[in-house]
């Protein structure tokens, strides 16, 4: 797999191996598709707590690979205290007593930004384990332009994951004013739900019970639209949560990500005659 140039110059890989693959399996399976996805040359490692016992299977599954991978993970608590006690039970959980990326996750809105940057707020602890040498870099992700933009007017991030999809992207221009942003700020993009389709159907609960949106089905439509994310400056693609997907990914890359005037045609059709995920619409 070729490696891309990614923080302050970290060789990495451009698909990364997201957690929630391991969510519920055995242990003896997270190792498996841990152990293969190393073999692959995937690099990138990337967790979240609220991925289920996601957490507890990645640990020992990366242990023996530790200091030749790339591990983030994340906190969804906003407050100085809760933020603290999950990145201590994330470490344990992880097994490694670093993280090389410590993300806020999900900031969905401005009262969000406040909280986090307020006198009680989770930056805090994120400043103190930089200082420390917990935690090498700090990231956020964001699910609405309005806290991405935010967020990086209020301080210098070293990355940024948000939902570049070709459906919102082609069809409302969703996520181009963030990515011109981040790109301006010089910071790495990681960007997910690339393979998102449209709204979660019924079939998805046995089909795709790890996805809350329906994920695309067909390889070369998948190939079509990571392309896409990437020629559009995404540096690092997260796929779907579940390993046939995850190696999609893989092969896809390995394919070369180049996309044709016509392939984009195409996508551009699906685009307008699909509704799009994002922005997420309140319910």
């Amino acid at each position: 797999m070729q490696k891309i140039n990614g923080f302050d110059g970290i060789e990495l890989s451009r698909i990364a191996f997201g957690g929630i693959i391991v969510m519920d399996e055995t242990q003896e399976e997270a190792n498996r598709f841990v152990r293969e996805a190393v073999d692959m040359g995937v690099n990138y490692f990337d967790v979240a707590p609220t991925y289920g016992n996601a957490e507890s299977r990645l640990g020992p599954a990366l242990e023996p690979y530790r200091k030749d991978v790339f591990l983030a993970c994340k906190t969804e608590d906003r407050t100085q205290v809760g933020a603290q006690r999950l990145l201590e039970q994330s470490l344990k959980n992880l097994r490694t007593d670093y993280l090389d990326l410590y993300q806020l996750h999900a900031v969905y809105n401005l009262e969000d930004v406040d909280t986090i940057f307020g006198p009680t707020g989770a930056f805090k602890v994120f400043e103190k384990a930089k200082k420390e040498g917990v935690i090498k870099r700090i990231g956020f992700s964001a699910h609405s332009t309005e806290a991405a933009l935010a967020l990086m007017d209020r301080y210098d991030f070293d990355s940024i994951m948000f939902p570049f999809n070709f459906v919102s992207m082609i069809k409302n221009g969703y996520g181009m004013h963030v990515l011109r942003k981040a790109k301006e700020k010089n910071m790495t993009v990681i960007g997910i739900k690339s393979m998102a389709l449209c709204e979660h159907k019924a079939s998805d609960d046995v089909n795709h019970p790890k996805a809350w949106y329906h994920p695309i089905e067909d390889f070369e439509l998948a190939r079509k639209a990571v392309s896409y994310s990437v020629s559009q400056g995404v540096d690092i693609i997260i796929p779907p949560g579940n390993f046939e997907a995850f190696k999609w990914v893989v092969e896809i890359e390995r394919k070369g990500l180049s996309l044709s005037d016509e392939e984009f045609e195409t996508l551009t059709t699906l685009a307008n005659q699909t509704v799009p995920l994002f922005p997420i619409k309140k319910r």
